[in-house]
């Protein structure tokens, strides 16, 4: 410390810092200089992704599982396929940073004519443009370059949300002090105590309290101290979609995902039996709620978010989650409930027979077909529904894309989880409709070794948009045939490929895999009717189609 370093050796290594030991992206003429310093530094890898898009998706995918994540791309025509991935993270609070390699300073300073630019060329427009869907953006010149990276870093590291950086190419060799500023999240002393009192006497007060947890918990990393905080006070808890996996679901206090009056009967009767709710990290809305069919009302006494925190209507602002949850769980003032239930079960189990496979046969197979450590990656629509039900086993991840509702984002968001941790097996849960969106990232997945099951749902077309359409049969809703058994062969030589018609197939073929001795790259296609719709959704669609009207 004390030294000088070059700007793009300074900015990568700020990344390492943060754990991030993959970068993804593409090379392009204006970010070769940024790319020498990816290259060179032992402890992060250069990550070529067969689009800027999917580059995008899976820095999200890998900051969902480690924390944060990163994408390079060259300026403007990059910049603007990543930007799709980007919004999806804004709007979900996954910190990726987006770096842009530009063009040179005194070329930004001539407004020269240069490609990927417009014929009335505007070098700021990509940064105004990102500034829209990140915490905080910059455009790095000799002057501000250290100030603003840092600055950048701040926001990033506080607020768990994107963060752009247009780095011109021969600021990138400037040399700039090497110290690491120390960021410090920091609630307000008197208002954190405040809020922290007046939770816990609700918390005591009350009978029957309720956590509602979802994914800001997940963002800020705070999954053991949320597991550790409803055992110590034997709590009962539920988490919205978003927020699946926070909770070891083998907790006798967990009670399933929040589907409110159309959930099961179990966790009907928790749910209607709280007289207290205590939201943590809770988003409320329309696909998280399964059409707003989860409302808060009366009982909703506490709404614990990012940087603020409201009791009883009163907002504590400067009360970071992290320590609010620090702080209640330390507390020896909270009386433990005595309440005992059974341990959440899932779905029941399946009697399989030779009859069409609907979809209400997946997901209970693939419920029993999960192990410890795995990690399941869930695209948009019909899947992401079905699959909340499923009680995952303990260590495992569960990600998907709920509020920002992208498909293809699955994907390669599981390339990127599959980066991330390299210890657990990766299971994708996609549609046919998606998957053909983003498929050529499977590339990567064997390049790398990485042995998915990839579990896809071919049902004709966009049935979730089917749902939502005036006339199911609306020809924009049809997508063009593949034929999947081929789809892998592009990718690899060694893979297996199912294709399921009936439960009894799907069972022989989840059996087999989770028997076989070797692992393989592995491509399940399971056919259904265009129209089957899972029970789940035939409750909700009402409520899913209003809110989708054109009114």
């Amino acid at each position: 410390m004390g030294g000088k370093i070059a700007v793009s050796d300074y900015l990568i290594n700020r990344l390492a810092e943060l754990g991030i030991t993959d970068i993804f992206g593409l090379p392009g003429d204006y970010n070769f200089n940024i790319l020498d310093s990816v290259v060179k530094n032992p402890s992060v890898n250069w990550i070529n992704c067969t689009n800027e898009l999917n580059a995008a998706y899976a820095a999200d995918g890998y900051a969902r599982i480690k924390g944060y994540g990163a994408v390079i791309t060259t300026f403007g025509v990059g910049e603007l396929s990543a930007i799709n991935g980007i919004a999806g993270a804004y709007s979900e609070n996954v910190p990726v940073m987006k770096i842009a390699g530009v063009p040179k300073t005194a070329s930004v300073k001539e407004n020269a004519l240069l490609h990927h630019n417009f014929s009335n060329p505007d070098y700021h427009a990509f940064e105004r443009i990102y500034s829209n869907v990140t915490t905080a953006a910059a455009f790095l010149t000799e002057e501000n370059a250290k100030n603003e990276i840092d600055r950048v870093f701040e926001a990033f590291i506080k607020l768990k949300k994107p963060v752009y950086i247009a780095l011109p190419m021969d600021i990138c060799g400037l040399l700039i002090d090497d110290d690491i500023p120390k960021i410090e999240i920091k609630s307000n002393p008197d208002n954190l105590k405040t809020a922290s009192n007046r939770i816990i006497e609700l918390l005591n007060s009350s009978k029957n309290p309720l956590i509602i947890t979802d994914y800001l918990m997940k963002r800020y990393r705070l999954q053991k101290e949320l597991n550790d905080f409803v055992n110590k006070f034997n709590i009962q808890i539920t988490s919205m979609i978003m927020g699946k996996g926070l909770i070891d679901e083998d907790n006798k206090n967990y009670i399933g995902v929040n589907h409110g009056k159309i959930g099961d009967e179990e966790f009907r009767t928790v749910y209607d039996d709280a007289d207290l709710v205590m939201c943590m990290g809770t988003l409320f809305s329309d696909l998280n709620t399964l059409g707003f069919i989860v409302k808060p009302d009366n009982r909703f006494k506490i709404n614990v978010q990012t940087n603020y925190t409201t009791v009883e209507g009163t907002v504590y602002e400067d009360v970071w989650i992290n320590d609010l949850m620090t702080s209640i769980l330390n507390s020896d003032k909270i009386q433990p409930k005595p309440f005992h239930r059974e341990v959440f079960k899932g779905y029941k189990a399946l009697e399989t027979s030779d009859k069409p496979i609907v979809t209400d046969n997946i997901f209970p197979l693939v419920q029993d077909f999960l192990k410890e450590n795995d990690t399941i990656v869930v695209e948009t629509g019909i899947i992401s529904f079905s699959s909340s039900k499923m009680k995952l086993k303990t260590s495992s991840n569960y990600i998907s894309q709920t509020m920002w509702g992208s498909i293809g984002w699955a994907t390669p968001a599981a390339f990127g989880a599959a980066m991330a941790d390299r210890s657990k097996r990766v299971i994708l849960l996609t549609g046919e409709g998606s998957h053909q969106l983003t498929v050529q990232e499977l590339a990567n997945m064997v390049k790398y070794d990485i042995k998915p099951v990839v579990i896809v749902l071919n049902n004709s077309g966009y049935t979730i948009e089917r749902l939502l359409s005036n006339n199911p049969d609306d020809p924009f809703n049809d997508i063009t045939k593949w034929n999947y058994a081929k789809v892998p062969e592009v990718f690899c030589d060694n893979f297996e490929y199912f294709k399921i018609t009936t439960s009894n197939e799907l069972y022989e073929a989840l059996s087999g895999i989770n028997t076989a001795k070797n692992r393989k790259f592995t491509y399940i296609e399971i056919i259904t009717d265009k129209m089957d719709i899972p029970k789940i959704l035939v409750k909700a669609g009402d409520c899913i189609k209003e809110n989708a009207k054109n009114k």
